[in-house]
């Protein structure tokens, strides 16, 4: 229940969402890649038998990372129900990192980042798009690709500022009423998120 949490939260507090039907992908290459050493092993001791695929067989492999810095970077912004950014060229993202913000940039070495609430900026020449993210994992690819997976993303030009206020003194007043650890942990869930979209809206 409690992961699901932000995604509630956040739903309440937008005004409207625009959706999109566009598959995740980054055209990969078709070919696959294989565990040459697990195939190995398994012919020591089964030679007459095909060695099982493993995961990494269905695994398309990223292409080779460029010789040269390209000069835009490659976006993809996914949620468990949608794709956003689906291989859209930009300058610069800026990530709302558990660690801080995060700003990448082509050429940027390959990072894994968790997501906390907060704003994603994409930097397209002098046009910044700003989505709210509820949290997620930003993986960064040493050729420049950056996929973006989060729980829930809205464009910030959709978020209600009443309905964040109204939201955060709900569960402020639930924070200080909760008996339980699970009504405690339900509204911590939600004063952070909507403290989160409160400083997203006046920052």
């Amino acid at each position: 229940m409690l992961r699901q949490g932000p995604r509630i939260l956040l739903s309440r507090a937008s005004a409207a969402s625009t959706k999109w039907c566009r598959q995740f992908s980054t055209n990969l290459p078709s070919e696959t890649a294989g565990d040459s050493k697990f195939i190995d092993s398994w012919k020591k001791v089964m030679p007459n038998i095909d060695p099982p695929k493993t995961p990494s067989a269905y695994m398309a492999p990223r292409p080779p990372t460029p010789a040269t810095i390209p000069s835009k970077l490659t976006v993809n912004l996914v949620l468990p129900y949608d794709s956003l950014l689906s291989g859209k060229e930009v300058d610069m993202v800026i990530v709302p990192a558990t660690t801080g913000q995060m700003g990448v940039l082509p050429g940027h070495v390959a990072t894994i980042a968790e997501l906390k609430p907060g704003v994603l900026s994409v930097h397209e020449g002098n046009d910044v798009t700003k989505y709210f993210l509820s949290g997620g994992f930003a993986f960064v690819h040493a050729n420049s690709i950056a996929d973006i997976i989060a729980i829930e993303a809205t464009p910030l030009e959709h978020i209600d500022a009443s309905l964040v206020q109204k939201g955060l003194a709900e569960f402020q007043q639930k924070q200080n009423t909760a008996s339980t650890d699970a009504e405690k942990a339900e509204a911590q869930i939600g004063v952070e998120l909507h403290s989160a979209l409160n400083a997203a809206l006046t920052g």
